[in-house]
């Protein structure tokens, strides 16, 4: 069998990850190299625990570290691994140093290179996210697009070639969990979904967490908030409230960081979400409840012209303007946005015709 080597290390990649390696593991042996990049247990092991991804061939433990130093482990110990497995092709996820790390080794060793998640483009490129969208697309042979929309992209730039609109894999994993019966009892055993209604918040980017000022901002906002605010933490935010002394506003109910089932779940009995992350941007939208953006620019452009998601950053007329909306919200998501929750098969199909 011909061999693929997948390359993750951050949440976002684990749940990409799920729903296609169970497919591509029918027609390929794959070779998973966890980099490390996560290395607390909620945020790592526990999401290969929930959603049963095959244990990692092999674990770099790379852990934190200053994104240069961060990704320059990274290219020493993945060019070890390649060197010795010799695959036929690299496959990479999303936008994190995992990912850059990934594509710079394969173009080095000259091994093909896919990209799940191709396209994406905020605009901004004092966000590190960017810069490894960008350089991982450049040096791609496959590229695997989830909307319209980063498709354009990619053709604006003149990258056309090997080219496949083919949704997005994280709506492959949403549908088949929230339709398993695990799920369904995991929310009728969470008490807090019937103590009143609740908004579900995530803070974790790098742009709020280490600029100060816009950090309290940001707290001082969600006070103002006339629900409940469920907030599991971040290990990155954890560690800059605690450095900055932030008093949480009375509000605000921190947990311990939680599952991925727990998160969906949380998402779908929410009010609204409030977050700073690009994976629950969509995951809001695809379940159907109403999105808070603390950002000024998002990747995810086509989860704001319906007005589900709103970029707010940290302006407070416009948070408590949109807070008062998302209270009456009612709308119905375009549900074929992200692909009709086939993208994992597709996939692959595209990969078995490249390599085979």
């Amino acid at each position: 069998m011909k061999k693929i080597l997948t390359v993750i290390g951050a949440r976002p990649q684990f749940i990409k990850c799920a729903p296609a390696s169970k497919v591509i593991r029918k027609y390929f042996k794959e070779v998973l190299v966890h980099t490390g990049q996560h290395y607390d247990h909620e945020m790592s092991r526990a999401f290969f625990e929930e959603l049963n991804i095959p244990e990692p061939n092999f674990d770099l433990g790379i852990g934190s570290d200053s994104h240069s130093a961060q990704t320059a482990k990274m290219l020493i110990a993945l060019e070890k691994v390649v060197e010795k497995i010799k695959p036929d092709l690299m496959m990479v996820y999303g936008d994190t140093n995992s990912t850059l790390a990934g594509s710079l080794v394969a173009s080095k060793l000259m091994i093909p290179l896919a990209h799940v998640e191709a396209g994406l483009r905020s605009y901004n490129r004092n966000m590190p996210e960017e810069i490894n969208r960008i350089c991982s697309d450049r040096i791609s042979d496959i590229l695997f697009c989830p909307t319209r929309t980063a498709k354009e992209n990619l053709e604006n730039e003149g990258i056309k070639k090997n080219v496949y609109m083919v949704g997005d894999v994280m709506k492959d994993l949403i549908l088949h969990t929230v339709r398993s019966k695990n799920f369904k009892k995991r929310i009728l055993e969470n008490t807090l979904f019937n103590k009143g209604p609740f908004c579900y918040l995530t803070i974790h980017r790098q742009e709020n967490t280490d600029d100060v000022v816009r950090f309290k901002k940001i707290f001082s906002l969600i006070g103002n908030i006339k629900y409940k605010v469920i907030f599991p933490m971040h290990p990155r935010t954890r560690k800059q409230i605690h450095k900055n002394k932030i008093k949480m506003p009375a509000n605000v109910c921190i947990t311990k960081p939680i599952s991925y089932f727990e998160s969906l779940a949380f998402q779908m009995n929410a009010e609204f979400v409030i977050t700073d992350s690009g994976g629950m941007q969509k995951e809001a939208y695809i379940l159907g409840t109403p999105c808070i953006t603390i950002r000024d620019e998002t990747e995810w452009t086509e989860t704001l012209k319906n007005g589900f998601n709103k970029l707010v950053g940290i302006d407070k007329k416009k948070f408590m303007s949109t807070v008062d909306k998302c209270i009456t919200l009612k709308l119905k998501p375009n549900d074929n946005l992200f692909g009709h929750g086939d993208a994992s098969e597709k996939i692959t199909k595209v990969i078995r015709k490249y390599l085979c």
